[in-house]
């Protein structure tokens, strides 16, 4: 704009000196009309600078935003200064720059799960892979004779073996959950069978340690709107965990009950040592367990409750933990009326 500026002024100037020559103006009038170019090219000059002086700003600024946003930098936002249209542009670069910041962030969130999930797949079946190669090689070189302790090392490959299914049965499920693979196509179900069933399943195990269940259901429980071999999943994986945190001879509480909104909450109480305050935010994440030793003893896979979460979040439900360290645990989830 500066240039064109001053290329018209010089035009201007040019033909004066033109009629001059030929005469067709006087030397005064020349000499007026050039004055009045020149002053007039200087103001519109100092004009042209001063309102293209922001645009030069705002430029700048988003070409330096742009050369750290190449750089992997996506925090910075450009300032809105300039025009009303330079600042809307500023606006939608500032929209641009945080929406990619957040997928950055998804991915480097996704690349330390990877890593970390590589990480802990690999420790919990290496145990497992580990203590069968231990008992095979045993029974290989003829070192057990008698047929007590023989059939004791058949059992412990045998256990090592099933834990080695479960792991990969849970790591596929979850995998089936993450990639959308399982459809939903929900039924009619009351929660009442839902308990049941699961109860069933889980009878050995509340036996073996003497725990009491204690029911609370409504009379007129209304039906939810489920896939009953997905939810029994999710009842199981917490009743397993509140079985194997239950002290011998402790109680289990279930209640349900119908929420304001449309859906149903069931709540699974145990009396176990309960969840730190600073594990009850990651109890639900992949492969995390309350103990920092990560021994199997007291746990699985650190699976169950992702899956639980999943399959609830399918289902278009809630599902958390409410805790009180040393007083038990108290898992709820939530489910659509049906």
């Amino acid at each position: 704009m500066l240039i064109a500026s001053g290329v018209s002024t010089g035009i201007t100037l040019l033909t004066l000196f033109i009629c001059y020559h030929f005469m067709l103006l006087h030397w005064k009038d020349v000499v007026l009309l050039s004055t009045v170019t020149l002053i007039a090219a200087v103001v519109s000059m100092l004009i042209h600078y001063v309102m293209t002086r922001p645009l030069e700003k705002s430029i700048h600024a988003i070409t330096e935003e742009t050369a750290r946003i190449s750089e992997g930098q996506f925090e910075g936002q450009v300032p809105l200064i300039g025009p009303v249209e330079f600042q809307k542009l500023a606006g939608q670069f500032n929209h641009m720059t945080s929406k990619l910041n957040k997928s950055f962030q998804k991915l480097r969130s996704a690349e330390v799960s990877r890593k970390e999930l590589v990480a802990n797949v690999s420790h919990d079946l290496r145990t497992p892979m580990a203590s069968i190669l231990a008992f095979v090689e045993a029974l290989q070189d003829d070192v057990i004779q008698d047929k007590t302790t023989f059939n004791r090392y058949l059992q412990t490959i045998r256990l090592e073996t099933g834990r080695l299914d479960g792991l990969i049965q849970e790591l596929f499920k979850l995998s089936q959950l993450d990639a959308g693979g399982t459809e939903f196509t929900p039924e009619r179900y009351h929660v009442d069978h839902l308990l049941l069933d699961s109860l069933q399943s889980l009878s050995f195990q509340l036996e073996e340690k003497k725990l009491q269940v204690q029911v609370d259901l409504p009379d007129h429980l209304p039906a939810v709107a489920t896939m009953p071999s997905e939810m029994k999943r999710v009842i199981s994986n917490i009743l397993d965990n509140a079985i194997r945190h239950s002290p011998v001879g402790g109680t289990i509480r279930i209640k349900a009950n119908k929420l304001s909104d449309p859906f149903v909450q069931l709540c699974i109480q145990d009396e176990g040592e309960g969840i730190r305050g600073a594990d009850s935010d990651k109890i639900f994440d992949r492969f995390y367990r309350a103990d920092p030793s990560r021994t199997r003893t007291s746990g699985g896979a650190g699976l169950g409750l992702a899956i639980a979460k999943s399959i609830v979040e399918l289902h278009g439900g809630s599902i958390g933990v409410n805790v009180e360290e040393g007083q038990g645990s108290r898992f709820w989830f939530t489910l659509p009326i049906y």
